[in-house]
């Protein structure tokens, strides 16, 4: 009992079940020597003179292994064999960014950064930062929300953060960035509250982009923040008084488009004037947008029923006309178009309705005043805003008039201002052609020439490392419905609802031959456009943008 008491109570354990005695005990009458020279040993068996490593605790199946570093991990996604590394300067960055964003993530190029990075890495916060705040200058200035995303994507990835998501709306920018695989990703968003029309900051923003994507450029994160404050302090090139004698010069050379005199001219540049001060107006005491559209409509219509009621033998037609072509937000409506054939819905439905908005805004102001026109006893001819005068001549100075005038108003750059001039005048020139000399419908003439508008300003835009929005939206100004969407509101105010209707659906139907025209040319530029680095399967997966066929 005491032997027992001594060695610690052995007798009163529990003895070991079956189960739990090796396979390979020794037996009994055995020496254990004989037996490791009968028997092997495992293979697995940790060799002599090398100390045994403890096993790795329990944990979550996502922890990190011990000998992990994220700091010298491997890329998350590694791309397939064969895959080239991804050169920023082997193409424009629009191109290359454009066509990875299309890609699966799990096949896109090794990325080889453009800036010079710390020993610790990118900075990540800071990046993001950067990254979303230049995605907000161009969203706000009308940019299409794939090129926004390629521009998000550029910057991204020439700071070392190559597993990035960037996505897009309306009001929205947001951007995702991987760390690998077992890290936790990163994210960050920013709203877009305010939107204007200011294309010479919008090159100066895709002009720090391409420096930020060439390697020849050392552009710091610091640098980059500090051209970013100087081209949000920048003031427009053109001032206030400027822009509204444009806005004058824009509806008289308009008004001339549709057959308008001398008289014509100075009635409708006086209304666009009186219609511009008066949305400013409306915009410094804090109206909404759709207010400040129908006081600006309301000028340019109340001239011309005063002239018709003054019994002065003018075209009263191509005076409301004039104004309307100032008016009509084309610039909105090609953006629109071009989200939704890219893919990009949400983007796309809510530019449509802003267009809707805008464009009902214009009505309700026209409509009041033809209203009241009508009721006083004004003569308006609904037939005379369909006779247009061929003079090609004279409407051609009025639509290079027309597109310079546009252009200051977009606030573009000085250098850009005589090449968009010439596109809109080769624009005008086409649908001449077709339409009066060749009797190709009104729709198929202006998707033609608004076509030729966005291949030569994806060629222009191409050669200038530039976006291609300052060389196509003023371009478009003489292909704008204004007499279709004129001689539909005044039959509605008339009471002729179907054939009103039916007038502006065919001006609806103008304006959206004018987005997918430019949209069309400015993909037939790209599509014949070789991007070195890139394979055939590769393109063809970039081309894949919104369904798999």
């Amino acid at each position: 009992m005491t032997e027992a008491d001594g060695s610690g109570g052995t007798e009163d354990r529990k003895p070991k079940s079956d189960e739990a005695r090796s396979a390979f005990t020794t037996p009994a009458g055995m020496v254990p020597e004989a037996i490791e020279e009968d028997q092997p040993t495992s293979e697995f068996s940790v060799p002599d003179g090398l100390a045994a490593q403890l096993p790795e605790p329990e944990g979550s199946a996502f922890a990190p292994p011990a000998t992990y570093s994220a700091h010298h991990s491997p890329p998350a996604f590694t791309p397939v064999p064969g895959m080239p590394v991804s050169r920023m300067t082997d193409s424009l960055w629009q191109d290359r960014m454009r066509t990875m964003l299309r890609m699966p993530v799990d096949v896109r190029p090794v990325p080889e950064p453009a800036q010079r990075l710390s020993e610790s890495g990118p900075a990540v916060g800071r990046v993001l930062d950067l990254t979303l705040r230049i995605g907000e200058l161009l969203l706000a200035g009308g940019e299409g929300a794939e090129d926004v995303e390629a521009a998000m994507f550029a910057v991204a990835r020439s700071y070392g953060l190559d597993r990035c998501e960037p996505t897009v709306t309306f009001t929205m920018l947001s951007i995702t960035y991987h760390p690998s695989l077992v890290d936790d990703p990163v994210s960050a968003n920013r709203t877009v509250r305010r939107r204007g029309t200011d294309y010479n900051r919008l090159a100066a923003v895709f002009q720090l982009v391409d420096d930020i994507s060439h390697a020849e450029t050392d552009t710091s994160l610091e640098e980059a923040y500090r051209r970013l404050a100087e081209i949000r302090r920048n003031r427009h090139p053109y001032p206030g008084w400027m822009l509204t004698a444009a806005a004058g010069l824009l509806a008289g050379a308009a008004s001339t488009l549709v057959g308008g005199g001398v008289v014509v001219f100075l009635a409708a540049a006086l209304g666009a004037v009186l219609g511009d001060r008066l949305a400013w107006l409306c915009a410094g005491r804090g109206l909404p947008e759709f207010y400040q559209f129908v006081a600006a409509a309301m000028p340019p219509a109340a001239i011309g029923v005063a002239l018709k009621l003054a019994e002065i033998d003018v075209r009263a037609s191509a005076v409301i006309t004039g104004g309307l072509f100032a008016l009509l937000p084309g610039r909105a409506l090609v953006a629109a178009v071009q989200d939704g054939l890219t893919g990009f819905y949400i983007t796309a439905s809510a530019r449509l309705l802003e267009v809707m908005y805008l464009f009902i805004g214009i009505i309700t102001g026209v409509l009041v005043v033809l209203y009241l026109g009508l009721q006083l006893g004004a003569a308006l001819n609904p037939e005379e805003a369909l006779l247009i005068t061929e003079r090609p001549l004279i409407q051609i100075a009025a639509s290079m008039v027309l597109v310079f005038t546009f252009a200051i108003m977009l606030q573009q750059e000085r250098s850009t201002v005589l090449i968009v001039t010439l596109n809109g005048g080769v624009a005008w020139v086409t649908y001449g052609a077709l339409h009066y000399a060749g009797g190709i419908a009104p729709v198929a003439s202006t998707a033609i020439a608004a076509g030729l508008v966005g291949l030569f300003g994806q060629l222009f835009s191409r050669y200038r490392f530039a976006s291609a929005l300052p060389y196509v939206t003023a371009a478009i100004g003489p292909l704008l419905p204004g007499s279709a969407t004129y001689y539909g509101l005044l039959l509605i105010a008339e009471n002729k609802l179907t054939e009103g209707i039916g007038s502006l659906t065919n001006a609806a139907a103008i304006a959206l031959a004018i987005a997918i025209g430019v949209n069309l040319g400015s993909e037939t530029s790209r599509l014949f456009m070789r991007i070195p680095g890139a394979t055939s399967a590769a393109k063809r997966r970039a081309a894949k943008r919104t369904r798999g066929f």
